[in-house]
């Protein structure tokens, strides 16, 4: 029988969440059912549908967790330093990160929306967010530049970070390399900014 009285709505989510969290932690993706859950939190399986509307709609609140997580970890970095020396510290944070949470962090690029379908407005937000940190350190080094350039290159540096993170999390690095994601991700960041320096 389930529990329905037993929780607020803001804490039935919160535990739908939580037990989902969990699960992908566990197994990724795969391991994510609407039984699974509802088993863990001890209500039925419809009780999820009441809350969010398909399991679509709770995995991208659970990746909105998970950007809000990472962007609080970036936001802690000091700014201190030169652009490259921030630079290379968001790289670290961001690799630590990731190698400290795979499954949920791989979720963010391993589900897919069905074909027609946007990601809403807030998660959009979220993301874009997550990247204003890295682009106003971008813009020290481009002072002169367009907004939209300082903006590609940022994005340009943290997909090459987020390349060398994959491989490292999916432990493919090493059919690429010998040397350390953190090593990489030094390498990388630090070749950029150097190169941004030049062109200047």
């Amino acid at each position: 029988m389930g529990r329905r009285s037993s929780h607020t709505p803001e804490e039935l989510r919160e535990l739908i969440l939580d037990a989902s969290t969990s699960l992908i932690s566990e197994g990724g993706l795969a391991g994510l059912s609407a039984r699974e859950v509802a088993r863990r939190i001890g209500y039925s399986p419809g009780t999820l549908y009441n809350v969010f509307e398909n399991l679509d709609d709770l995995v991208l609140h659970i990746e909105g967790r998970i950007i809000d997580e990472l962007a609080r970890e970036l936001e802690g970095v000091p700014r201190e330093g030169t652009p490259k020396d921030q630079a290379l510290a968001l790289g670290r944070a961001y690799l630590k990160f990731t190698s400290e949470k795979p499954k949920l962090w791989n979720l963010l690029f391993e589900h897919h929306l069905p074909p027609g379908s946007d990601v809403p407005q807030w998660y959009q937000h979220k993301l874009d967010g997550l990247m204003q940190r890295v682009e106003a350190v971008v813009a020290e080094s481009l002072p002169d530049r367009k907004p939209e350039d300082v903006r590609r290159s940022a994005h340009v540096l943290w997909a090459g970070v987020h390349g060398i993170s994959s491989l490292a999390t999916a432990d493919k690095l090493s059919v690429v390399t010998k040397d350390g994601a953190g090593n990489l991700v030094d390498l990388l960041v630090s070749t950029y900014f150097d190169g941004l320096k030049k062109a200047n």
